[in-house]
């Protein structure tokens, strides 16, 4: 549980940096996206007002990956919240449950993981069972893509399970 707060306390202590970020002029941005043969989106907002400071492709969609799983850890604790879920609560899972890249899951096979245990396994390790687990837990990619609804997100959804994505 320490480690669960440490790992989001972390997460949320990097928030403000975006407010007191120095711009970084769009030719940047454009250079890089140069050179990575693809495309690059970014949007600069400053937090405390809501006001985007720079933007570029600000409207084109691209793949979540697994930055979901941050929303996913984010679904499952506005269910604990809710009284809908546990933290402590252990899922059991088997074998044929794992999927590629699974370094913390895979080792806790014949034990288990607890919910909040499988929430830093993902947004720590990037682990993807840990992520399908949580992913059940909450409706599948539907119930994620509902969560993002019901937050005020109409845009962003969830289509796949890893490693589909």
């Amino acid at each position: 549980m320490r480690y669960i707060r440490l790992c989001i306390i972390s997460l949320l202590a990097t928030l403000p940096l975006a407010v007191h970020a120095s711009p970084q002029p769009l030719e940047q941005i454009k250079l890089s996206e140069s050179q990575l043969s693809g495309r690059v989106g970014m949007i600069e907002m400053d937090l405390a007002s809501g006001r985007t400071l720079t933007a570029w492709r600000a409207d084109e969609r691209f793949p979540m990956m697994s930055t979901f799983k941050v929303v996913l850890c984010g679904a499952v604790l506005a269910r604990v919240d809710a009284g809908d879920e546990q933290l402590e609560r252990k899922i059991h899972y088997r074998q044929q449950d794992l999927v590629d890249y699974s370094p913390v899951s895979e080792k806790h096979l014949a034990d288990g993981m607890t919910v909040g245990e499988l929430c830093a396994a993902a947004i720590t390790m990037s682990d993807n069972s840990a992520a399908n687990l949580l992913l059940a837990t909450v409706g599948g990619p539907a119930g994620l893509t509902a969560f993002l609804r019901q937050i005020g997100d109409n845009v962003t959804r969830l289509d796949r399970w890893e490693t589909e994505l």
